[in-house]
């Protein structure tokens, strides 16, 4: 009986602090709800006193994700160094061959007499905004006259020619890419050195026109700028010819959306100043010009008077000129 009735009494001191516990949870949660800001202003000044000691027992674990992420990073840049160690020798072996053909043309170009190629100067830029509305595709760049553009120089990337300049202010300029549909550049397609006109038509790809008839194009020939007219320098990179139906169009070598810095080339064509406008021809070769006739003089005649005789000039006799002896025949004696 004793042995019962002290476990009855253990079963209900083990049940006490349960009660308690469970009185004090209630209580702390109605105390955190009436009193929210004062258990977020404790948690606020536990996390601030703990934040040191925190710092300190994290990193030694940041070091240690960090190496083991190394890992991989460095197999990886290893590989990418390979790449590229391959890269600059393939690229040194293509330096070594043009420097030797660049040479080679000089040579040529000294032989014949050529006329060089004007050097082009080039202006960096970043491209600041963009403009993509249903008639107008445009980039603006953060240089204008202020670092030497000026409108109708070529805008190029490390691809190739983005537009022109077609409006410059003093410290931006505004380019009208080639897609757009007021773009109108000469090309030149090769191999063969086809004329064709570049006209965008606000697509990815612009148009290929004018193209002289019986002439051969094929899909992969590249494009480049003829410098007709002056306005663009020959020779520019601009992309490759794909096939649309009965026509062609040029799949460019540049993306303007993802250009951020860009080239301004600098190709001015020194224009000679035209003779004067009293100047003849003659003198503007180099020659002395033939003087003009006298002005003829014309005698001013009067009417005779009525009443008054008129009377002729005399007039000089002819007299026949005496005639020479005949020279006596070769052969008469």
């Amino acid at each position: 009986m004793a042995n019962r009735t002290w476990k009855i009494a253990r079963r209900g001191n083990a049940q006490l602090p349960l009660i308690i516990v469970l009185a004090l949870a209630v209580v702390l949660v109605l105390v955190g709800k009436a009193q929210s800001g004062l258990f977020d202003a404790a948690r606020v000044r536990i996390t601030d006193w703990m934040a040191p000691a925190l710092s300190q027992v994290r990193a030694p674990l940041d070091g240690a994700e960090r190496w083991a992420g190394s890992i991989g990073e460095i197999f990886r840049v290893y590989e990418e160094n390979l790449k590229l160690k391959d890269e600059n020798a393939r690229l040194r072996q293509w330096r070594n061959t043009s420097v030797v053909l660049e040479g080679r043309v000089r040579h040529y170009e000294k032989l014949l007499n050529a006329v060089p190629d004007l050097e082009l100067n080039a202006v960096l830029a970043r491209v600041i905004g963009r403009a993509n509305r249903p008639f107008l595709r445009t980039m603006v760049l953060d240089a204008g006259t202020a670092n030497g553009a000026r409108p109708g120089q070529a805008v190029m990337d490390e691809n190739g020619m983005i537009g022109r300049l077609y409006l410059t202010g003093k410290q931006t300029s505004w380019v009208i890419l080639l897609t757009d549909i007021n773009s109108r550049i000469p090309v030149s397609i090769a191999p063969g050195g086809v004329q064709a006109v570049l006209a965008g038509d606000n697509s990815a790809g612009p148009r290929l026109d004018m193209i002289a008839p019986n002439t051969r194009i094929k899909a992969g020939d590249q494009v480049v700028s003829s410098g007709d007219g002056g306005l663009l320098p020959s020779g520019l990179s601009i992309g490759t010819v794909v096939a649309d139906g009965g026509g062609f169009r040029v799949a460019l070598l540049a993306d303007s959306a993802q250009s951020e810095s860009v080239q301004i080339l600098n190709f001015a064509r020194l224009q000679e100043a035209p003779p004067a406008t009293a100047t003849l021809p003659a003198e503007a070769a180099g020659l002395k010009p033939v003087p003009p006739p006298a002005p003829v003089t014309a005698i001013a005649t009067t009417a005779p008077q009525p009443g008054e005789l008129t009377t002729k000039p005399k007039q000089k006799p002819f007299v026949m000129p005496p005639l020479s002896p005949a020279a006596p025949d070769a052969g008469s004696e």
